[in-house]
């Protein structure tokens, strides 16, 4: 049976984890030998036992999976006639003890993604990787890069020292709101570096739990920045909760919008309800997409948080548990399945017109100078 056609108009991957090639030549010379001794240097147990990349998303070149643009376009793009990837790099930064080491990081990323992956193809948009541990930095950084056009976004980790809607980073969005960047919130830094454990009780033992569990960092974030005014202070930034999951936005509407009615006057900076803000300014991504026995109750979920407005296509490509953009929401009414596949998300990034035609070469056989292991995402 022929597999089943994608929606027609735009088609936007909102979440492409593209691998980078050795950081050293991005970074000073007094960053260089501590990226390539310690990386990250999360210290967390958090790891996939089999690996986060999927091994049929190497290219032939042998690099690491998502490591050769060309091969991207060719082994994903096209052969689900995805017109526009976001890419969201490969990795999330930590709460660390040294924020001039991580600003550095996050520089070295950006400068690599523009010159590996950004020139190579109008189909590339960029994320903006900050530490926003150091919020200050990070809007520098903001305003570096924000005036380019194939950067559409700005991107920090879901874990932060404090809940992101509290005063110390209003830096940031204050940046990107000048800028017209989304902010993207991404999971993968839970539980590692210095920061707190994962989840509200403490530490789960293992991959599996934490994996689970991470959409309580998703609520917990979004509940801050709506009680906290930010989108009051900035009406016009727009948030993207990444990998975060989508079935549990309906309930945390409900008892937002109710604990809200009995104490308002405990926020008095907000003028609508929870919900509307919600709608308004936060958008969600589909990968993993939870999968009830009954399909129906995934239809009746979306209805419930208008995911025409919320919700955006995502395939978490190359990771192991990305989604196959051909299976996703066939039972969907197609105008509510355009919007979910790349309508929203052209209208979020800019990017309704389609790409401009491109003469690209065939991906590169050539060996890939990647280096392996600095850049594993825990996700």
């Amino acid at each position: 049976m022929a597999a089943p056609a994608l929606v027609a108009g735009r088609t936007v991957d909102t979440d492409v984890h593209q691998a980078l090639p050795d950081l050293r030549p991005f970074l000073s010379r007094q960053w260089r030998d501590r990226w390539l001794e310690v990386g990250l240097g999360t210290g967390t147990g958090y790891t996939n036992p089999r690996g986060v990349q999927r091994r049929d998303a190497r290219p032939p070149n042998g690099g690491p999976a998502a490591s050769d643009p060309l091969f991207v376009i060719s082994d994903h793009l096209d052969r689900y006639q995805i017109d526009y990837a976001i890419l969201t790099g490969p990795f999330v930064l930590p709460v660390g003890a040294d924020p001039d080491y991580l600003t550095a990081v996050a520089s070295a990323v950006n400068d690599a993604t523009v010159e590996g992956w950004l020139g190579v193809s109008d189909r590339f948009r960029g994320s903006i990787l900050i530490n926003s541990d150091d919020p200050p930095a990070a809007a520098q950084e903001i305003r570096r890069l924000g005036g380019r056009p194939d950067m559409v976004q700005v991107l920090m980790a879901s874990t932060t020292r404090q809940p992101c809607g509290q005063r110390p980073y209003r830096p940031i969005y204050e940046a990107a709101a000048e800028q017209g960047l989304a902010i993207a919130l991404h999971p993968g830094a839970e539980g590692a570096g210095l920061a707190g454990p994962p989840t509200p009780v403490g530490w789960p033992s293992r991959y599996l739990e934490w994996h689970n569990i991470l959409p309580l960092t998703a609520m917990a974030q979004l509940n801050s920045l709506v009680c906290e005014g930010v989108f009051v202070s900035f009406p016009t930034l727009r948030v993207v909760i990444v990998e975060g999951g989508l079935s549990w936005l309906p309930q945390l509407l409900w008892r937002m919008d109710k604990n809200y009615k009995a104490l308002r006057d405990t926020a008095p900076w907000l003028t609508q309800l929870p919900s509307d803000y919600i709608k308004e300014h936060v958008r969600l991504t589909t990968q993993p997409v939870e999968e009830p026995d009954r399909p129906e109750y995934l239809v009746q979920t979306l209805t419930m948080m208008d995911a025409a407005r919320t919700v955006m296509f995502s395939s978490d490509y190359p990771h192991w548990d990305n989604d196959n953009p051909r299976l996703l929401f066939r039972r969907l009414e197609p105008q509510l399945r355009a919007r979910i596949m790349g309508d929203t998300a052209a209208e979020l990034y800019g990017l309704q017109q389609p790409p401009r035609p491109e003469d690209l070469p065939s991906f590169s056989t050539a060996p890939a100078d990647v280096v392996i292991g600095l850049s594993e995402a825990q996700e």
